[in-house]
């Protein structure tokens, strides 16, 4: 089943060990593909029919393509970031004048265990001084360099297994007695130790993408949890023309601790942006509001396969499978968007774009988590369906899809970008 999209997608997770390095590789497709950067601090002028985007904190992307008429609004929203470990301001700690640790957080909901045991390296920004200030630069160590040890079971018998302490059990061994962080950022970033001040760096697992299966059915990766609905999304914007509708792929930084930053959902970015392309446009705000009327949303954020060895833990009338097409995503107590609706539309999206659909509800007795779509919409309305690319092991270090779903993913979020969806009196018409 190897195919074209997923060597693309194997491409863009390979680049993309931290959110900085994501959104840098989306701006390098998008730069590519012929689009226009714009900077916040810069006055914006649009012109129909062509594409831009614009970054925020260096690990959010809003890219958007301006319509020949404004008729409303058609956006996916996924997100940049992954569970990992964060290290923390001064990590270096000693131990037995032999060993140097790093002091690290986690950050999101993760599976810890997962991290345990295996080559690890580090990725993120870096700010140095210079003459004029300050300078933040990417940084990815890209060789085995750290390492999380379990205790030996020899150790441990007699006591009852326990969950990994964080301060404990998770902390990385990053060298001898004299390993030095910043004199080894220094070295590599060809500055000099005093000349770095900060950095924002995260831990990232060593495995690149790969296919599974006698027949390459299955891939694994870190960061398919929300990377692959980001790629789809871009792929999708520039693949679509629609001359009627504002597309915009909105790629969030901080989903999976809430969104509550500048460069989250839950922040202004969104907003803002479509604040000025509106005003570049010369549309009106009543104008804008009425096209949001003809608006639709999808928040893209992958869902969970049946695992072949836990299948008691899925519902009994919705389940989801590997490579069995794009996934609806319900819930009653609405940490999803969707609703009978939205999800008939994104249904008859998916059937005129040839892509099978599956439909996620969680057991009834499990409570599943949230995403982005709820949180987009409390700062832009608009009906919305919450949809992902079915997976295993979600929140893993490195995790495990199907083959033929992200390409699956793409051609139905292209043919919802390329309809022109508006609201009737019942229902939609596209």
């Amino acid at each position: 089943m190897k195919n074209a999209i997923t060597d693309r997608l194997f491409e863009f997770l390979d680049a993309s060990p931290s959110p900085f390095h994501a959104a840098a590789a989306l701006r390098e497709r998008l730069l590519a593909a012929g689009c226009e950067e714009l900077f916040e601090n810069e006055v914006w002028a649009l012109s129909p029919g062509k594409r831009y985007f614009v970054t925020r904190n260096g690990s959010s992307v809003l890219a958007f393509a301006v319509p020949e008429e404004f008729c409303g609004v058609q956006l996916i929203a996924a997100h940049s970031d992954s569970p990992t470990f964060r290290v923390k301001h001064g990590a270096e700690i000693r131990k037995e004048n032999r060993y140097t640790k790093l002091n690290v957080e986690r950050y999101g909901g993760m599976l810890p265990e997962s991290w345990m045991d295996r080559p690890l390296s580090l990725a993120g920004r870096v700010v140095l001084r210079t003459a004029d200030g300050v300078e933040a630069k990417l940084f990815h160590a890209d060789r085995d360099l750290l390492i999380i040890p379990r205790l030996a079971p020899h150790l441990t018998r007699g006591t009852e297994p326990q969950k990994p302490n964080p301060q404990v059990d998770l902390l990385p061994l990053f060298g001898d007695e004299t390993a030095d962080l910043y004199g080894y950022l220094a070295e590599a970033l060809g500055a000099a130790k005093e000349d770095v001040l900060s950095a924002d760096l995260t831990l990232c697992v060593r495995q690149k993408a790969a296919y599974l299966g006698p027949k390459d059915e299955f891939i694994c990766a870190p960061r398919f949890d929300d990377l692959q609905c980001a790629f789809s999304a871009v792929e999708a914007l520039l693949a679509a023309q629609n001359p009627k509708k504002l597309l915009v792929a909105a790629v969030f930084d901080n989903e999976e601790v809430g969104s509550t930053t500048k460069q989250g959902a839950n922040g202004t970015f969104l907003e803002d942006t479509l604040d000025r392309v509106r005003e570049a446009l010369g549309v009106s705000r009543e104008a804008f509001l009425r096209g949001l009327a003809d608006s639709f949303m999808l928040s893209a954020d992958n869902a969970h396969a049946v695992h072949p060895n836990y299948a008691e833990k899925y519902d009994e009338t919705n389940r989801t499978y590997l490579n069995g097409g794009v996934v609806i995503k319900y819930s009653a107590n609405q940490s999803y968007t969707t609703d009978a609706v939205t999800a008939a539309v994104f249904s008859e999206i998916c059937r005129r774009a040839g892509v099978p659909v599956q439909v996620f509800h969680n057991r009834s007795d499990i409570p599943g988590g949230g995403t982005l779509g709820n949180i987009s919409n409390t700062h832009l309305s608009m009906p919305s369906v919450d949809i992902g690319v079915p997976q295993l092991a979600m929140h893993a270090s490195v995790e495990t899809a199907g083959a033929a779903d992200t390409a699956h993913t793409v051609d139905a979020m292209t043919t919802f970008f390329n309809a022109d969806i508006r609201k009737t009196e019942s229902g939609f018409r596209f």
